[in-house]
């Protein structure tokens, strides 16, 4: 989902009330992928422990009641995920955002619906770009490693990936930059271009 715009209004609103100069959508494009606490400590360089922990309550705060004013899926999302769920694919989620607003903000756009499990930052003892989650998530679900497809668009979803033994689908279109995806054992330029690849389409790789 490109929830950028939403997530840079969260942080502006922050940066706002504690007296800072607002930053650019960019800027935060550069910020987000290791959870809200890492967003923030970015968004506010030099802060005390105070500043951040303070700062961290007010994006929360506001993330949660701005979740989805103009956060939408990437294009092709929802048929893919349909079609996915139509073929027998079970499909969990793994976000380094709270497992809360993930639900939420899946909910709200509808597609809740189609993942067997939610799991964010605050779900396990670690979170990405360590493998745990995944190796969790393949554990309480029986996917063995080399029939389980890690989807993701930064360095840490690569990482978290081929530590745990899956096979790492890199996304270009983003918020990490296209070098982080270099590890990943497939890339892709859309959504919908997942139903292609050999382990979803049944043609030989």
């Amino acid at each position: 989902m490109d929830s950028l715009d939403d997530l840079t209004a969260s942080v502006n609103h922050m940066l706002a009330v504690v007296g800072r100069t607002p930053v650019s959508r960019d800027a935060v494009r550069g910020m987000v992928g290791q959870g809200a606490q890492v967003l923030v400590e970015r968004a506010l360089p030099g802060a005390g422990v105070d500043e951040v922990q303070r700062g961290l309550e007010i994006f929360l705060v506001h993330n949660e009641q701005h979740l989805a004013d103009l956060t939408v899926p990437f294009p092709g999302v929802v048929s893919t995920l349909r079609r996915l769920q139509q073929a027998g694919h079970a499909m969990v989620v793994v976000t380094n955002k709270h497992e809360a607003l993930s639900r939420t903000l899946l909910d709200v756009l509808g597609l809740g619906g189609f993942f067997h499990g939610i799991y964010g930052a605050d779900s396990l003892p670690a979170k990405k770009p360590s493998p745990e989650p995944l190796v969790h998530v393949m554990t309480q679900h029986g996917f063995a490693p080399d029939s389980t497809l890690m989807v993701g668009d930064s360095i840490n979803d690569i990482a978290a990936g081929n530590g745990a033994g899956a096979i790492t689908v890199g996304c270009s279109w983003g918020y990490g930059d296209v070098a982080e995806l270099a590890g990943a054992v497939w890339r892709i330029d859309s959504f919908p271009d997942l139903l292609s690849l050999p382990p979803l389409s049944g043609q030989p790789s």
